[in-house]
């Protein structure tokens, strides 16, 4: 059986806008299991923005839990979050989120930095995740010498670069055409079928169908939590 990396149990989120509380999330408890790849959906205003800030430790519940890989994290300081963050959660937003005057292998290293790596190993963990990535012949580039797919390539082996136990991808393909997209999404499925688990934030129903279980959120609360028959399981 398969270990729990995410259990959030009746997480709520209230928010005062002047004298209005704004009730994002009103009890929400899901279990996400070591190697998943899961969808999350929900129409603006649903709570998935704040769901997905809370699994990517970005900011704390009102009330209830979250225990991340056995660590209550549901109220920790920021900075603790923040070493959480860097060591358990590989982040993949819409806007790629690239320093322009670095190259794509600085860009993917920068987690390693952070976390205390020596040079040499950077170096060499980057250079893998860039391979990984099929991006090899880019490693020297900046960002505004490579296409929105590759640097989207690039915001992935960022995420992948510290082995992270989560990749956390926000509308990965927001940005991007309909070929790239396809392209981004298939370099997904390969990380996943690689073992990594992966938690996808969308909109968009054709990109949550890559995803073996669908989480769809609405009012702050799972409206359902069902493995998607579309894609061939696991066994």
């Amino acid at each position: 059986m398969q270990n729990k990396v995410i259990e959030i149990n009746n997480i709520t989120k209230f928010y005062h806008v002047g004298t209005e509380v704004v009730k994002a999330l009103q009890g929400v408890s899901i279990t996400i299991k070591r190697g998943e790849y899961v969808a999350i959906m929900g129409p603006s205003g649903s709570g998935k923005s704040t769901l997905m800030n809370m699994i990517g430790a970005l900011d704390t519940p009102t009330g209830g839990q979250y225990i991340l890989n056995g660590t209550d994290v549901s109220h920790l300081t920021d900075d603790s979050l923040a070493e959480i963050r860097n060591k358990e959660i590989g982040f993949v937003f819409q806007t790629f989120n690239l320093l322009p005057r670095y190259t794509a292998l600085e860009n993917a290293m920068l987690p390693l930095i952070y976390a205390g790596v020596p040079k040499h190993d950077r170096i060499k963990r980057g250079e893998e995740v860039m391979e990984k990535v099929g991006l090899t012949n880019r490693m020297q580039h900046r960002p505004n010498e490579m296409s929105g797919g590759q640097r989207q390539r690039v915001a992935v082996a960022r995420a992948l670069v510290n082995r992270p136990s989560i990749i956390l991808a926000d509308e990965p393909t927001g940005n991007l055409d309909s070929k790239t997209s396809v392209d981004i999404m298939r370099l997904f499925d390969e990380i996943h079928q690689a073992g990594n688990t992966i938690i996808l934030v969308t909109h968009e129903e054709d990109i949550a169908q890559h995803a073996h279980r669908i989480i769809r959120l609405r009012d702050g609360l799972v409206e359902s939590d069902a493995i998607n028959e579309r894609v061939e399981q696991p066994v």
